[in-house]
């Protein structure tokens, strides 16, 4: 039996939703946050937990009073306990606009949905011996603007780039915004590496403000020798660099080997992992 945390309610998972009470579904009034647990442990809560406050207060979305940080991790680590999970999970936390109105909705009041998803621990970022290759998305832009940076249930484009990968044999797309500037992959920030440039698109290009990107980021500017750029970066810069990484909270960084007729290196990608104990 699997067990869902709805409101710190724990609750066993129905196979009908009440998708026609609910604004995520009718309007995609909803945004989302994903966490890792491994080892008994969640990964970088804190910073998951402002994130999304952050994201609602954008959204306009009101902030149930109990929904603390500390009250936050309370009621994960009992979705996981519920579910008999205490190594490895995926976590998702997805908060939604209360039912009632149309475009307008009713009231600003919040609901929130926590699932936990067990894995075995080498799922997550499988170091296969297929090599990773990457293919722009051009068929759809992302817009670029802070409301891109934040993970609302809105990810048609990401749906999109993943259909467009599978069938075409890619492991990932990188899409683009309308300034035809780059701005991640479907589910990963993206960074560039040439020589001692490290570039990662800016937020005003719309990428998401991912948790392990910031982490990246800080990490780079506290060594000596490196020039970190959070830019807006031309597609062409894919065929001109010596390294491509993606980075978020499940894989931690993944390298990228090959863009068109471009082979990468993986230098900087293994130091990260060395250094910042992303796997």
């Amino acid at each position: 039996m699997i067990y869902i945390n709805r409101n710190g309610q724990l609750e066993k998972l129905r196979k009908e939703p009440e998708l026609h009470q609910n604004r995520g579904f009718s309007y995609g009034d909803a945004l989302f946050d994903v966490l890792k647990f491994s080892d008994g442990k969640l990964g970088i809560v804190e910073d998951h937990y402002f994130r999304l406050m952050s994201s609602m207060r954008m959204l306009r979305m009101k902030i149930p009073n109990h929904f603390t940080l500390e009250g936050y991790e309370k009621e994960i680590l009992s979705t996981l306990e519920a579910n008999a999970i205490n190594d490895f999970a995926r976590v998702r936390v997805s908060v939604f606009r209360n039912g009632g109105g149309q475009y307008t909705p009713d009231s600003n009041q919040s609901q929130y949905l926590i699932e936990a998803t067990a894995w075995n621990s080498k799922e997550p970022n499988d170091e296969s011996n297929t090599p990773y290759e990457i293919e722009l998305f051009k068929d759809y832009q992302v817009p670029s603007g802070l409301l891109s940076t934040i993970k609302t249930n809105n990810r048609l484009i990401n749906v999109l780039g993943s259909v467009f990968a599978k069938d075409n044999g890619f492991s990932n797309v990188i899409s683009i915004n309308e300034r035809k500037e780059l701005v991640g992959a479907t589910n990963a920030n993206l960074f560039l590496v040439k020589k001692d440039r490290v570039l990662t698109p800016s937020l005003e290009s719309g990428c998401i403000n991912g948790i392990i990107r910031k982490k990246v980021i800080e990490h780079f500017v506290s060594k000596e020798g490196l020039n970190v750029e959070e830019t807006a970066i031309s597609p062409f810069e894919l065929l001109k660099v010596d390294e491509v990484f993606l980075t978020n909270s499940i894989i931690g960084v993944k390298s990228v080997d090959k863009y068109r007729k471009k082979d990468y290196n993986k230098s900087m990608a293994n130091e990260l992992k060395r250094e910042l104990l992303l796997m």
